[in-house]
């Protein structure tokens, strides 16, 4: 243990011992029951669920585009500061401290708990979906911009239109969205291993609110990550259902249905189940380490059977296209692209956002013994580089069969099974979209193992090792709330969720940047 913080708060001294729980009092009372409201009003009022969802997203990334862009450009900023200046030397855990996994396991939890699912989900989609928009050109009515390509589009130029949908892709998966889990994360380990304050979202805080922190500001920091926290996994997990069915409906006729999904989120939930209980080492640990050993056989496999000289060569590429445009895409003013900006960018920021106190959490719990400028560099930086590639594997690979001539099908196909689709031009179609069923499956499990294991901790005041029956309640009411939002208004109400979640949260980060400069030169000075 490092330094200690000047408080006498001590782990667990709120909570109360109920029915063989260990739960902090009044967090766990208010979200679980929050949540359980919410659950039942959508399921039984579907059409005015639908109908809320429906009009909430778009008035949301609208009306506060501007928080959520500027709040992540300010999270790269502050991430890349942490880097180059002394403050990197700090260890996480004080001096002493060595880490307690190795590069491999450590990288292959975080990744998986990053952003597996939705890179499965979008590799293909997106680049696609860019590259459409991009080529239609810009289309203007009573003044404003009606198309959805990002930035000036290129109409009609075929070349231009695939770097700006790639570059496009990697921005959505690149810096932006680790820098909002490397600012979370650090600031959880900070506090939690240098400071010995509990491992909760409030303890982030405590040099700007003092002792205030343990009391009702405390209360509603910590609620706001635990709604946060899953709004964001239901929509992954709304994801993952789709994309997974799609995927069994595509290879064996699996009909396409709600009950469907339905009972592919209870037999999914039900694995978690099983890995949450086994616990983060074996467990969690595990899982990862499988999922990232099959995402490589999936990625290399793309390589040598799609189109191998253009994948290769198309990585300088849109990594060039990524950093020639990172400006213009993060920009805030002046942008004519609103759709893009808004329905695109917006939106991943506010979901990236909502994953936060989850992916933060569970990152600052595997990351003790690493110093800030390690933590950081291995954060921020390596997992773009990764998204890139896989982006640019299964994006560039679609892009290449849309640019040719087979690639009608793949434009018509629903979202969720365009990766399959394109694996239809492959040989070895099957052994492909079999593997890649099983990633959105494993992927899928966890996903929502480390979220239980995560939304503990805070609803336990920041215990680990608090009883086994408190995470398998979590691990259901995750199933349960993407159940619900999926009846009750689909993949809009998803989506809407976590951006209404992420929002307050957007603001929540913003001061825990201040907090951890605080916190962090504190420490220098001692």
């Amino acid at each position: 243990m490092g330094t200690e913080t000047e408080t006498d708060y001590e782990v667990g001294q709120d909570n109360v011992q109920i029915f063989g729980l260990d739960v902090h009092n009044p967090v766990f009372l208010v979200s679980g029951l929050t949540i359980l409201a919410f659950v039942f009003f959508s399921l039984v009022f579907k059409e005015q669920a639908g109908d809320f969802f429906g009009w909430l997203r778009p008035a949301l990334t609208s009306s506060f585009d501007w928080v959520f862009m500027l709040a992540c450009n300010i999270f790269v900023l502050f991430s890349l500061f942490l880097i180059v200046t002394p403050y990197g030397s700090i260890r996480l855990g004080g001096d002493d401290a060595r880490p307690d996994y190795s590069y491999m396991g450590w990288f292959a939890m975080l990744f998986a708990a990053g952003m597996g699912i939705g890179l499965v989900f979008w590799g293909v989609a997106e680049p696609i979906s860019h590259f459409g928009s991009s080529m239609g050109g810009s289309a203007v009515e009573n003044g404003l911009r009606t198309d959805w390509a990002p930035l000036g589009a290129a109409a009609g130029d075929a070349v231009a239109s695939r770097d700006l949908a790639m570059a496009a892709t990697i921005f959505h998966w690149g810096l932006h969205p680790w820098a909002v889990y490397a600012v979370v994360a650090l600031a959880l380990a900070f506090f939690s291993f240098n400071r010995g304050l509990p491992l909760t979202m409030r303890s982030v805080f405590y040099p700007l609110f003092g002792e205030a922190t343990w009391g009702i500001l405390g209360h509603i920091i910590d609620v706001l990550a635990v709604f946060a926290t899953i709004f964001g996994l239901a929509t992954s997990l709304g994801l993952g259902a789709s994309q997974a069915l799609g995927g069994l409906n595509y290879l064996f006729g699996v009909p396409i249905s709600d009950g469907m999904k339905v009972l592919l989120i209870v037999l999914i939930t039900g694995f978690a189940l099983i890995s949450v209980v086994a616990g983060l080492d074996k467990g969690v640990k595990r899982l990862s380490e499988a999922n990232m050993v099959l995402a490589a056989i999936l990625l290399i496999l793309v390589i040598i059977v799609g189109p191998t000289l253009a994948i290769l060569t198309g990585f300088f590429d849109n990594m060039w296209a990524y950093m020639v445009n990172l400006p213009a895409l993060s920009g805030v003013v002046g942008r004519e692209d609103t759709n893009f900006m808004q329905g695109w960018t917006a939106f991943y920021w506010a979901w990236w956002i909502s994953w936060s106190p989850f992916v933060g959490m569970f990152i600052a719990r595997i990351s003790r013994g690493r110093t800030i400028r390690e933590f950081v560099t291995c954060v921020l930086i390596i997992p773009t580089i990764v998204g890139a590639l896989w982006m640019t594997v299964f994006g560039g690979a679609a892009l290449d069969q849309v640019m040719g001539d087979g690639g009608q099908a793949l434009k018509d196909a629903a979202l969720e099974v365009k990766m399959f689709t394109m694996f239809e031009a492959f040989p070895l179609t099957g052994v492909l979209s079999f593997i890649g069923i099983i990633l959105v499956i494993v992927f899928f499990v966890t996903s929502s193992d480390s979220g239980s294991l995560v939304i503990d901790a805070i609803t336990a005041g920041g215990k680990t090792d608090a009883p086994t029956a408190q995470r398998v309640f979590w691990c259901i009411l995750e199933g349960a709330i993407a159940i619900a939002l999926l009846l009750g208004g689909g993949l809009g109400a998803l989506q809407a969720a976590a951006i209404a979640t992420g929002f307050p949260f957007a603001i929540v980060l913003v001061l825990m940047c201040v907090s951890i400069f605080l916190g962090l030169r504190a420490e220098r000075r001692r």
